[in-house]
């Protein structure tokens, strides 16, 4: 039997990591933490500040990881927001049970795997609204203006018969068009 191209080839996840030593978080000052030097991920300015206010607001919820000698694994853009905020410590998962090249490889999955996701919009949107009227600063989301302004527009199209009243509402046409498509005629005014 074959393997399909998107089929994992590592071992069963339920003992992949059976040796590994059960999780402990450290407290460690973000300053002698290592930015691992082949970090391809790039954090602009505008995010570090987002990454601060998200700090600020719910405080350091997720730990980064970080490797036996204190080198980054994940977390360089909460690090980096962690010692602009001058935070004296930082929760830190460290992470002994990966190679040198499953570190490497996480590093970029860690970065990549997230964006393949998607939103579910109507869920979305609900939520966004229910924070908005409970006076929660949308802004701290880390979503643009646009994408909330975007998201939280609720757009139902109308039915033929609306359509078919639209037109009775309108000024007479001055420029008559067709649809190349559909042949549908409206007006351009």
């Amino acid at each position: 039997m074959t393997q399909s191209a998107n089929a994992p080839t590592t071992a069963n996840p339920q003992t992949a990591n059976a040796a590994a030593p059960a999780p402990v978080i450290e407290w460690l000052d973000p300053k002698l933490l290592t930015a691992y030097a082949a970090n391809s991920r790039v954090h602009d300015p505008l995010v570090i500040n987002q990454l601060k206010a998200s700090i600020v607001q719910f405080g350091f919820t997720n730990p980064v990881l970080v490797d036996a000698d204190n080198v980054l694994i994940a977390g360089h853009g909460r690090t980096a927001a962690a010692i602009a905020l001058g935070l004296p410590s930082i929760p830190c998962l460290r992470v002994t049970n990966l190679s040198p090249t499953q570190v490497r490889a996480y590093v970029l999955a860690d970065n990549r795997l997230a964006l393949g996701s998607t939103w579910d919009e109507q869920l979305l949107r609900a939520e966004l609204l229910d924070l908005q009227n409970e006076q929660f600063d949308l802004n701290l989301l880390g979503f643009a203006k646009s994408e909330l302004e975007r998201t939280m527009v609720s757009f139902a199209p109308g039915t033929a018969e609306d359509q078919g009243q639209l037109d009775t509402f309108l000024p007479k046409p001055e420029f008559p068009q067709t649809c190349p498509n559909c042949k549908h005629k409206f007006t351009v005014f």
